[in-house]
């Protein structure tokens, strides 16, 4: 859940940011935070586990125990320099004795940069290849090379767009308590990495072990992902191996490879529930052969997150909202949800919410299908506001592509090559179609008459286009009575454009 509001509330990034999403950054940062704790906690009770597991047999724990010291200085030192590197952007942004859990100029655009990205010395470079050494060494311990892919990928520093390095895509510009906040999830995937990884070692500690004197008991739980309210359902039983002797394993009618060791790989190109059987013969001591079936399912679902909504717990009214819904180990066709007003309807993976008024709150209700049952998981309230108003401009070709002209000097050429007014959000968060109905080119000739052309549309008219030929140079055009319409159906007056014929 942390880290697909993490996402989306990086993406909100824009060069003003408003009070919403500085609290927004700061409440996923406490958010990540408190995962950060819990992480933690479990990663000493793996230490714990492992540090049992070298007292008992340190014969066959010893490489394994090393390792999971060495691992464990390597994550505490990284993540100390983590937040070395979080105290010093809140003292660039706040000044001597600030914290980063309390920062006060969260908008702060500049600390972020100084601090990491400064050319003499730049600790976001030195920060990547902490990240780059500290992934090439887990990953050596990682026998898997899945689970290697899965795990580090948390930490991995790709390239940013347009030749950005990783560190001036993620720092560059930003405000200070965003900096913050992905310097906390990196922290956050650090712990989650050192789990994986000392969870693995613990695996390792007996993956060549197969005796047939020795007795298990196992858990075998319904469901490892439980929604709270569902009882927790599992089979607890006592199992015997044997060292000496490989049974034959069938699913599905085909027999697996003795060298598999019993473990199976199943392509999983669509999501939903799947049922897998089949049986185990072994030989027993005096050459019997059991036969022991089994059956099972397994469910497919995409790779999510929950999301709460986060562009500023905001709905537009009178246009579709998209909205990602997502339940951790639920398939999506098991996911219900209802809005207390308006429309919410399923459009492939994604819901779209269309409220109608302005001023109100809608609540979006979300249920489950577990076990055959509808079990309600979560509740979120959000506000619906009118879509903002847009700002006029003309859309000028610069050669390597347009540019949204709002005013000033320009020549007669390209004003009559923009072919006309148009309008758009100055707000990289939406990308919203506004038609403009109406507009009025005003000149005035040399007695100061004035001269209005009307266009009944986004584009020049002749009259209009004949006003711009005989208007000389240094007189100054204004385009007025700017009239827009946005998709909620609403029409929108516009300010004036003034322009000077250069």
């Amino acid at each position: 859940m942390i880290n697909l509001m993490y996402i989306v509330f990086i993406a909100m990034m824009a060069l003003n940011v408003s009070p919403e999403v500085l609290d927004g950054f700061s409440k996923v940062e406490g958010e990540l935070r408190q995962a950060t704790a819990a992480s933690e906690a479990q990663n000493r009770r793996l230490a714990s586990d492992m540090q049992a597991s070298f007292s008992t047999n340190p014969a066959k724990a010893s490489m394994y125990y090393e390792q999971s010291q060495e691992l464990q200085r390597r994550t505490d030192s990284l993540y100390q320099h983590l937040q070395q590197l979080k105290e010093a952007i809140a003292i660039e942004a706040d000044g001597r004795g600030a914290s980063p859990d309390s920062l006060q100029h969260r908008d702060n655009l500049s600390a972020a940069s100084v601090v990491l990205l400064a050319p003499i010395h730049p600790k976001g470079k030195e920060l990547r290849k902490h990240l780059n050494s500290y992934t090439s060494w887990v990953g050596s311990l990682l026998k898997s090379a899945n689970s290697e892919g899965k795990i580090l990928s948390r930490l991995s520093t790709p390239e940013g767009r347009e030749g950005k390095t990783w560190e001036e895509e993620r720092f560059e510009s930003m405000p200070a308590i965003a900096a913050i906040t992905q310097l906390t999830q990196l922290q956050n995937s650090l712990r989650y990495v050192e789990g994986e990884t000392l969870s693995e070692l613990l695996r390792s500690i007996g993956a060549s072990d197969y005796r047939s004197n020795k007795l298990t008991a196992q858990v075998i739980p319904d469901s490892r992902i439980i929604l709270r309210g569902i009882p927790y359902q599992a089979v607890i039983v006592l199992s015997s191996i044997d060292t000496t002797k490989h049974p034959k394993i069938y699913l599905q009618g085909n027999a697996l490879p003795s060298s598999s060791a019993g473990r199976v790989s199943l392509a999983t190109p669509s999501t939903g529930t799947f049922p897998i059987k089949g049986h185990i013969e072994a030989e027993l001591n005096d050459g019997t052969i059991v036969r022991s079936p089994f059956e099972s399912s397994y469910t497919v679902i995409e790779p999510t997150a929950t999301i709460a909504p986060t562009m500023m717990n905001v709905l537009y009214a009178g246009i579709d909202n998209p909205i990602q819904i997502a339940v951790p180990g639920i398939p999506l066709q098991d996911i219900t949800a209802t809005s207390s007003s308006g429309s919410l309807i399923r459009k492939g993976d994604l819901w779209i919410a269309h409220p109608t008024k302005a001023g109100s709150e809608v609540i979006i209700s979300v249920t489950a299908n577990v076990g055959g049952k509808s079990q309600p998981v979560a509740q979120t309230k959000l506000r619906v506001r009118s879509l903002p108003d847009p700002m006029p401009y003309l859309s000028i070709n610069m050669g390597s592509g347009s540019t949204r002209f709002k005013g000033g000097r320009i020549a007669k050429n390209s004003l009559l090559a923009s072919g006309g007014v148009r309008a758009a959000l100055d707000d990289s968060f939406l990308d919203i179609n506004y038609s403009v109905l109406h507009f009025q080119l005003l000149a005035f000739d040399a007695l100061g008459n004035a001269l209005p052309e009307s266009s009944q549309g986004a584009n020049f008219s002749d009259r209009q286009i004949r006003l711009i030929q005989n208007t000389p140079h240094g007189r100054r055009l204004f385009i007025t009575d700017i009239i827009a319409r946005g998709p909620d159906g609403v029409e929108r007056r516009l300010p004036s454009l003034e322009l000077v014929i250069a």
